[in-house]
């Protein structure tokens, strides 16, 4: 990519932000409520929602609203975002970590959209790899486009397969799609604002050292409906 291209692409990424980074105070709790509606809206679509056999074998879910996808020849994608996990014991789920989601696409395309997307991670090891640091989707774990609708019982090789389940939302039509090459980084700052202080991925996810923040309660209220199955 040249410079031009490069700083087209930057001046419009800040653009798209600037109106959600304006009130710093509430942007992260802003962002936990916003993936607990993105999650609401998608299990509330008839037959197109993520099936809930799936959610409850889930091992962590990660949910990015609005992730910003543009370009100028050469494309990106750029997202703010939680990752909740389940204690395999209990089946209850941890406090929300912030993290980024970065992609780039190869193409002549112009223009730019806001996509929602949500992660299914179906096994521990892929949450372990995350929590190491930067963490390439079909480098670090497998991931597969998720299939969508009531029942996953046709989809027993992919969610063997693909240690990551992945879905996008835009313009109303929810689907799986295939995010090889996105990394996801822990973003420490947003997780220190969220929780006022300075906190680990591992620490709120799977060592109990944060509590569960309130914006939390819309999330929670959808991933309950789908208990734990081993």
């Amino acid at each position: 990519m040249n410079m031009f291209l490069r700083i087209s692409f930057i001046i419009l990424l800040c653009f798209v932000f600037l109106p959600f980074t304006a009130n710093a105070d509430n942007k992260w709790t802003s962002l936990v409520e916003e993936s607990g509606k993105v999650l609401s809206d998608v299990q509330e679509m008839p037959d197109q929602g993520i099936p809930g056999d799936l959610i409850e074998k889930s091992s962590a879910i990660a949910i990015f609203p609005s992730t910003v996808s543009a370009a100028f020849g050469i494309g990106g994608e750029y997202g703010q975002g939680i990752i909740m996990v389940r204690d395999e014991k209990n089946g209850k789920w941890s406090p929300p970590a912030i993290f980024t989601i970065v992609g780039a696409s190869f193409g002549f395309q112009i223009g730019g959209q806001a996509t929602d997307i949500v992660l299914l991670i179906m096994n521990r090891r892929s949450v372990d790899g995350i929590l190491q640091g930067k963490f390439k989707l079909g480098v670090d774990a497998d991931v597969a486009a998720g299939p969508v609708g009531r029942s996953a019982e046709a989809s027993t090789d992919i969610q063997l397969k693909g240690g990551i389940l992945s879905y996008s939302r835009n313009r109303g039509l929810f689907i799986g799609v295939n995010l090889a090459g996105t990394v996801l980084t822990q973003h420490w700052e947003g997780d220190k604002e969220l929780y006022n202080k300075e906190l680990s991925a591992r620490e709120i996810l799977l060592e109990n050292k944060a509590r569960m923040p309130r914006s939390a309660d819309g999330v929670l209220k959808v991933l309950n409906k789908y208990p734990y199955r081993r």
